[in-house]
C-alpha cells in the first residue's frame, strides 16, 4: 500500500481540484465522498471507486470499520495527518475519504413504481438544502428526487455531507424544466406546485395518486413555468410575522403529510 506524506502530491492535489471546483467534477466524471458511513452507503448504491485515501489514526475512531474489507486494496492509499488534514473538508472526520465515478443521472434511468410520489426542485443553490430535502426524500421513501436547472450540482462535498450519504440512497435525476414536464405529464403524474399566494392548502390537497410536488427557492420561489404548467397550487399555512419557510422544513412538511395519505 503506497503511504502519501507530501500535500504536493498529484493524486492530493486532484482531491483539492474536485472539492472545490464543480467543472472538475463534472471534466473528470470523478467526485470526493468522506467518511465511512457514506462510502458504506455508495458501495451499496454500487458506485465504483477510483480511489480512496484513509489516515490510521483518525481511521481508529471510526464507527464503520469493515468499509476497508470491501475496497480493493490495490486503490487504497494511507496518508498522514497532516495530509488528510489538507483534503478533509469536514470537522470530526473519522479519517477516510474516497474518489467515486459519477452517475448518469437521467431521467430515464429512473424505475419508478405504479403510484410514485416524486419530489422536484427547482433552480437549487444552496448545497445544505439539497442534502436537507435528499434525508427527507430517503426517510420518507420517496420514489425519486428530480432536480431541474440547478445552479449547484449533486456532488457538491457540502451537498453528500449535509445529506449524510442519502444521495446515495434515494433515486435522483437532473433535468430541464420542460423535459422533467414532459416525463411527468406522460407518466400521468399529477403536478403540486408550492407556492405562497396559492389558495389551495397543503393538508386539503390528494396526494394518494402519482403526485410530484414542485418546490422553488426561498429567494424567488418557482418560476412562471412552474406555476402555470402545474395541475395545482399549494400552500402551507404561516401564522408567523416571516411569510416563509425554508425550503427543506417545507419540502418536509408537504411530503409527511403527503405519506400519511398513503398509509406509509
Amino acid at each position: 500500500m503506497e503511504k502519501i506524506v507530501s500535500a504536493q502530491n498529484s493524486r492530493i492535489k486532484n482531491i483539492q481540484k474536485l472539492s472545490a471546483k464543480s467543472k472538475e467534477r463534472k471534466t473528470q466524471g470523478l467526485f470526493v465522498i468522506e467518511g465511512a458511513r457514506e462510502i458504506s452507503l455508495a458501495l451499496s448504491g454500487s458506485y465504483r471507486f477510483d480511489s480512496v485515501f484513509y489516515c490510521p489514526e483518525l481511521f481508529a475512531e471510526t464507527g464503520y470499520p469493515e468499509v476497508l474489507q470491501s475496497i480493493h486494496p490495490k486503490i487504497i492509499y494511507e496518508v498522514s495527518a497532516a495530509v488528510f488534514e489538507k483534503i478533509a473538508y469536514r470537522e470530526g472526520s473519522d479519517g477516510i475519504l474516497a474518489i467515486a465515478k459519477s452517475k448518469d443521472h437521467r431521467l430515464s434511468s429512473l424505475n419508478l413504481p405504479e403510484n410514485p410520489f416524486i419530489i422536484v426542485l427547482e433552480s437549487v443553490e444552496k448545497p445544505g438544502n439539497s442534502g436537507a430535502i435528499l434525508r427527507t426524500a430517503d426517510a420518507a421513501g420517496v420514489d425519486a428526487l428530480i432536480v431541474c436547472d440547478p445552479l449547484t450540482d449533486v456532488y457538491n462535498p457540502n451537498t453528500i455531507r449535509s445529506g449524510l450519504g442519502c444521495i446515495f440512497t434515494v433515486p435522483v435525476a437532473v433535468s430541464e424544466n420542460a423535459e422533467t414536464l414532459s416525463f411527468l405529464k406522460n407518466k400521468g403524474i399529477r403536478i403540486f406546485a408550492a407556492e405562497l399566494q396559492a389558495s389551495q392548502w397543503y393538508q386539503d390537497t390528494d396526494f394518494r395518486g402519482p403526485a410530484a410536488i414542485v418546490m422553488g427557492t426561498e429567494a424567488e420561489g418557482l418560476s412562471p413555468f412552474w406555476l402555470k404548467n402545474a395541475d395545482a397550487r399549494i400552500k402551507i399555512p404561516m401564522r408567523g410575522k416571516i411569510d416563509s419557510l425554508n425550503v427543506s422544513v417545507a419540502t418536509a412538511v408537504i411530503t409527511f403529510e403527503a405519506m400519511r395519505q398513503r398509509g406509509f
